[in-house]
């Protein structure tokens, strides 16, 4: 893996900042911001003219989703617009029958509530899980929320608001031996923990890459198990989703055969240069590694957190629980002052779940990580 130093030294702007919000939106590594320069400048010399090596760049980007996800092929995964799609493709792709329910999570992100509360109107019910109340073993809990028309069981693979890391693979276990689809919102993960849809047996994964993946907003990995992608029917048509997408003349057509059959138009190239940028300074440090040095991070976060009287930590710090985020808050200050305090002391990061989140990555300078603590002790 390439040195701590020659990591940072990815991330020039950062230098004089201090930034702890990847779980929101990430900057760029040094090589994506030349990726997208050298295609933006590639595109006003001479147009498409070299749109072949364009789609070399997009294959090499698929088989990296399938290496970040242990997907069985790079055809199981659909480039799609962001996260909120994908999971619109599972709600209304899906044939409902009135009475169905989903299983869900309270806290969740909005994007992973109101589509499925939007099925209202076809007589599915949303079930959600209230996380204040089953701390202790959320994944029991919402297994007990199950029944026998439960068709869809959706989570978000890690919290956004205090970065509780749920145990997938429990879950997933108990929707295979039960019938119940599983969808996974891994948006709070990939990037930052190794991630295998095989092993959780997920049958939909979807996250958007502008998170920890540190690549530009607007574009979105959709996995799709392929054994039940005949139960998704299909809600939007165009030219890239039918096989033989080349052949501008034919009269009728027949949808691709793998994921690409959830790409309904043109692919987002300025953002597929970018991602394949930023998954490629990942994957060549190594998933482990990065979790590794993500989760050392947070650690040393922990420890400092811990050693101040002021300071309620309000993630949970056990070990299988943890994620590339802490939330915490003042015992003494309003969750508005502490937010300001830190914004003023040039610590970039947000106000989530009741108290601060600070989200660094796994190049962040430990340095860093003394400064935010220095500003909290003060």
């Amino acid at each position: 893996m390439p040195s701590p130093d020659s990591l940072f030294s990815q991330f020039p702007a950062l230098h004089d900042c201090l930034y702890f919000n990847h779980a929101a939106v990430a900057p760029w590594p040094q090589v994506t911001a030349d990726a997208v320069q050298a295609f933006a400048a590639e595109n006003a010399r001479q147009g498409t003219l070299n749109y072949p090596h364009w789609l070399t760049v997009e294959q090499a980007l698929r088989e990296q989703a399938r290496q970040l996800l242990n997907a069985p092929a790079a055809g199981d995964i659909a480039l799609v617009k962001n996260t909120s799609e994908g999971l619109s493709f599972v709600a209304y792709g899906l044939d409902w029958q009135a009475g169905d329910n989903v299983v869900g999570i309270r806290q969740e992100f909005p994007s992973n509530r109101f589509v499925w509360q939007s099925l209202a109107s076809k007589g599915v019910e949303f079930r959600q899980l209230d996380l204040t109340e089953h701390a202790a073993d959320p994944e029991q809990a919402l297994l007990a929320l199950c029944d026998s028309r439960t068709r869809l069981l959706s989570i978000s693979a890690v919290q956004y608001t205090n970065g509780l890391r749920m145990d997938l693979q429990k879950v997933g276990e108990f929707c295979r031996a039960n019938g119940i689809l599983f969808c996974v919102d891994a948006i709070q993960q990939l990037g930052a923990i190794p991630f295998d849809a095989q092993h959780v047996q997920a049958d939909f994964v979807v996250a958007d890459g502008h998170k920890w993946m540190l690549g530009a907003e607007g574009l979105a990995l959709f996995y799709v198990r392929r054994e039940v992608q005949a139960q998704l029917s299909l809600t939007q048509y165009g030219w890239h989703m039918a096989e033989g997408l080349s052949d501008y003349s034919m009269e009728t057509f027949q949808p691709a055969v793998d994921a690409r059959r959830f790409e309904c138009g043109s692919p987002n190239m300025l953002g597929i240069h970018a991602l394949h940028a930023s998954l490629g300074v990942l994957l060549e440090a190594g998933m482990d590694e990065v979790w590794a040095q993500l989760s050392a991070r947070i650690q040393y976060l922990l420890d400092g957190l811990a050693a101040l009287p002021d300071i309620e930590i309000l993630s949970d710090t056990r070990p299988e629980r943890r994620s590339g985020m802490l939330t915490f808050r003042s015992r003494t200050l309003t969750n508005e002052a502490l937010f300001k305090h830190l914004q003023d002391h040039g610590v970039f990061c947000a106000p989530r779940g009741g108290g601060v989140r600070l989200s660094p990555h796994f190049y962040t300078p430990f340095a860093h990580l003394d400064k935010v603590l220095q500003t909290l002790a003060s």
